[in-house]
């Protein structure tokens, strides 16, 4: 038969803080009495009172991984329980940032029982002098995640015992917050031993000399002209430009008059991410994610859907289109990833889609679409193996052309050209290069050439309209050799 694990807090500072009724389960000979650590202050004052305890102090000092050592001292428990009830006493309360205990209540097979204690975040909340109604986020600093926070509350860091993870709780928040953005260091809140310290952030870490257990960070709530960064931020931005009393500009567009400004915003960034200009990229993914923002909040201003449907609309399709990441199976090329993505999406699409080819958008550019008609076409098999055998067929239309330039049948002319497009954007597939992004290089390219002679002949004082071809392409040949 099982015996129980009464589990006890401590409070946050000496005896004189415990009840009557806890000091006696403590002070109580009959039943083992074991301590996750001795570092607390009433710890202290109950071995002058010669209290009998065992603490897992030692354990700590031989691992490495806090996991672990939270994982021995349930065992531990549980194993004496097998014997006789035991009593377990942790810092401040027993539901507060307390892994052994959770451990403890996740198995059945032992009777637990809590015995509250004073938990310290009261003393914390009077030492600071703030109001939890104000929003508060209580947060573990050894593992966190920077996403989670919500800087427009209070927030504290506890478990931030030595400079290790003082230093990882620095840098995450600096990745949000400047350098000198004051914090606070509480040491024994609520005890004769309590101590304050502002500090920058950045100094963070250096006022740690020694491991202390007694101690947390605290972070007040960041001013919003700080969090210009966050997401949290931009939506309330674009909230705001769509108000009533918001932009006349922002307020009168609809999904139909964004439009163009999507397609403009696209030809942008592929241009910045040409010219490698990172500082462009930026600029350009913003100008895209402010299209995406817009057409947002119309939807949630139209009551259709939020910037939450759009999200979580993405997050479903990457999670369900990569089961070898977020499942059991396995995908360890490229053309695994496609094949498996083509199948689940099919499968998503069920019905919609009648023909292979369907799913182009109606509006993109031919090339373009003439590309991708042949992508998809070559996935089921229509396509030919061997490159040389795309070649000979450029060369057929390209005979087929001048067929049509010596006939002079513009109407025929016009349909040989184009099949001349369509094969070498089948030959751009073959060497998986995209036809209209290789295409904007070539005009980028011929723009920077041809400006080269324009400005080189306006230096001369000389018509552009006049000047001889083999001049002209002299100029050419040096804006080439420059590049």
């Amino acid at each position: 038969m099982h015996h129980k694990i009464e589990i006890i807090g401590l409070g946050a500072g000496d005896l004189d803080q415990l009840t009557l009724g806890i000091y006696k389960k403590l002070t109580n000979r009959d039943t083992p009495l074991y301590l996750r650590t001795v570092d607390h202050p009433a710890v202290r004052q109950l071995k002058k009172e010669d209290i009998t305890f065992t603490a897992f102090d030692h354990i700590y000092e031989a691992t490495d991984q806090f996991g672990d050592v939270y994982e021995q001292i349930a065992g531990i428990l549980l194993g004496k329980a097998q014997n006789s009830s035991v009593v377990y006493a942790v810092p401040g309360h027993p539901m507060l940032a307390e892994k052994t205990v959770q451990l403890l209540l996740e198995q059945d097979d032992v009777p637990v029982e809590i015995t509250g204690g004073h938990s310290y975040l009261d003393a914390l909340f009077t030492s600071l002098k703030i109001d939890p109604i104000d929003g508060f986020q209580f947060v573990d600093g050894t593992a966190f995640d920077r996403s989670q926070l919500n800087y427009y509350q209070h927030i504290v860091f506890s478990q931030v015992y030595d400079q290790f993870i003082a230093s990882n709780v620095k840098l995450e928040l600096l990745e949000d917050l400047p350098p000198n953005y004051l914090v606070k260091i509480v040491r024994a809140a609520g005890t004769t031993q309590e101590k304050i310290t502002a500090l920058e952030l950045e100094e963070l870490d250096h006022a740690f000399s020694e491991v202390d257990n007694l101690i947390s960070v605290y972070v007040p709530p960041v001013p919003e002209e700080m969090l210009r960064h966050t997401f949290t931020r931009l939506r309330e931005v674009i909230a705001a430009l769509r108000a009533p009393d918001g932009c006349p500009w922002d307020r009168a567009q609809t999904h139909e008059t964004l439009r163009e400004y999507a397609i403009e915003e696209v030809y942008e960034l592929i241009e910045a991410i040409d010219e490698q200009d990172d500082d462009g990229i930026v600029e350009e993914l913003g100008d895209m994610l402010l299209q995406v923002m817009l057409h947002s909040q119309i939807g949630k201003d139209d009551g259709y859907f939020t910037i939450d449907d759009v999200i979580r609309s993405i997050t479903d399709k990457m999670i369900y289109r990569h089961p070898h990441v977020f499942k059991d199976q396995s995908a360890d090329t490229v053309d695994a990833v496609d094949k498996t993505w083509d199948a689940l999406k099919q499968e998503e699409k069920g019905d919609q889609r009648k023909s292979v080819l369907d799913g182009i958008p109606a509006g993109v550019p031919g090339l373009t679409k003439a590309f991708k008609l042949q992508k998809k076409a070559a996935k089921v098999g229509f396509r030919w193996d061997d490159i040389q055998d795309l070649w000979k067929k450029l060369q057929e239309e390209l005979d087929e052309t001048q067929e049509a330039i010596d006939r002079q049948d513009q109407t025929e002319l016009e349909s040989e050209l184009g099949d001349v497009l369509f094969v070498l954007a089948n030959i751009s597939r073959y060497y998986k290069i995209n036809p209209e992004i290789a295409l904007n290089q070539t005009n980028r390219k011929f723009i920077s050439r041809f400006s080269h002679i324009e400005r080189q002949l306006e230096i001369q004082g000389k018509d552009i309209k006049g000047t001889p071809l083999e001049e002209m392409d002299h100029y050419w040949n040096q804006a080439k050799r420059k590049e």
